[in-house]
């Protein structure tokens, strides 16, 4: 509720490695794993955090074996301004 009291637009990712990782170039600043997967769209019309934990379920339904996490977007200054892990692969909630 926090982020949505505070004008933030709650965004739902998944990724099967959850971390960053250097594989294919060891060039300062370059890694692998920094972008994850968004589920669905931002969730503009959000009002409440029950909206955002039904779409954190469906996202775990359908990628059972992933990390999945809520960041919260400003979208007048267009940047992320928080993010947290909500559900690891073995099925557990953080």
């Amino acid at each position: 509720n926090y982020k949505i009291q505070n004008g933030l637009i709650p965004c739902v990712e998944f990724d099967k490695n959850g971390d960053m990782f250097r594989e294919n170039s060891k060039m300062p600043g370059y890694y692998d794993g920094r972008y994850w997967t968004m589920w669905k769209l931002p969730m503009f019309g959000a009002t409440d955090a029950r909206s955002v934990m039904a779409e954190v379920k469906e996202c775990q339904k359908y990628n059972p074996s992933s990390y999945i996490r809520i960041l919260g977007f400003d979208n007048i200054k267009q940047v992320q301004c928080m993010g947290f892990l909500v559900a690891k692969p073995s099925g557990g909630y953080y």
